[in-house]
């Protein structure tokens, strides 16, 4: 059974203006293994961002299911979704979302924090954690005090340490100079690796082509997806490319 299951998605809103009906998703419809990394891409407009929101529990459709291993997340109840988001959900965001107040060590053990977890398990989960992404000389350090690269390293860190089923990153490398994208894209090439699941958004074609499969959304519904197999990644990536190109013109794939 795959890991998480999106199945007839359609999701309308209704404007605050007006009182127009927006229909942002039509029906999409896919699936996702465990272990894969999987890229979603689209135009502005697309729906990818609103599709992000419901896999993440931020948001419902107004028809569909959402599974992750089974579970149906459109039935989790609004009082239970904050422990379901820490138990099962790492985030990973364009913009940080770090706490300027606290050190990178706070930011990343927040989670576990929230949810109880003894100071020893804390500390045990960390370690390794720190090492493994080239944190540990920057614990102490605030946000501030850091780099964007190091910046979004904790926050791969802090999405990492509850053991989420799925990572959710959307547009993780927007805020990132070139350097330091490649050393976040190299670094959930190698999470995928050993087994995390791994979704992100994003508008480009070069992070895209660090993943093991690209979902391409249009007017609300998967329109192409691409897998990368065998291929480099400079194949994959003008794969990726030419298939952006006859989205954007708005021919079939």
């Amino acid at each position: 059974m795959p890991m998480l299951t999106a199945n007839k998605l359609k999701k309308v809103y209704t404007t605050r203006f007006g009182g127009h009906m927006v229909q942002a998703l039509t029906d999409v419809t896919f699936t996702v293994e465990e272990g894969e990394f999987v890229a979603i891409m689209g135009e502005s407009g697309s729906g990818k961002t609103t599709l992000l929101n419901i896999l993440a529990t931020l948001d419902r459709p107004t028809e569909g299911q959402v599974l992750l291993d089974g579970m149906d997340l459109t039935a989790v109840g609004e009082g239970e979704l904050a422990v379901f988001r820490r138990e099962n959900l790492g985030f990973v965001f364009q913009d940080f979302n770090l706490l300027d107040t606290f050190s990178l060590e706070d930011n990343i053990l927040l989670p576990l924090v929230l949810s109880h977890c003894p100071y020893e398990e804390m500390y045990a989960r960390l370690s390794p954690l720190a090492r493994d992404l080239s944190l540990t000389p920057l614990l102490k350090k605030f946000p501030y005090e850091v780099s964007g690269g190091q910046k979004q390293r904790a926050a791969v860190a802090r999405a990492l340490i509850t053991g989420p089923k799925l990572i959710l990153a959307d547009e993780p490398t927007g805020a990132l100079d070139s350097r330091a994208t490649a050393q976040l894209l190299m670094l959930f090439e190698e999470i995928g690796a050993r087994g995390q699941t791994i979704l992100m958004v994003t508008h480009s074609a070069r992070a895209a082509s660090h993943a093991g499969r690209v979902l391409f959304i249009r007017d609300g519904c998967v329109f192409h997806q691409l897998y990368r197999g065998r291929m480099s990644g400079e194949d994959f990536y003008q794969k990726i490319a030419d298939t952006l190109a006859v989205l954007c013109s708005g021919e079939g794939a």
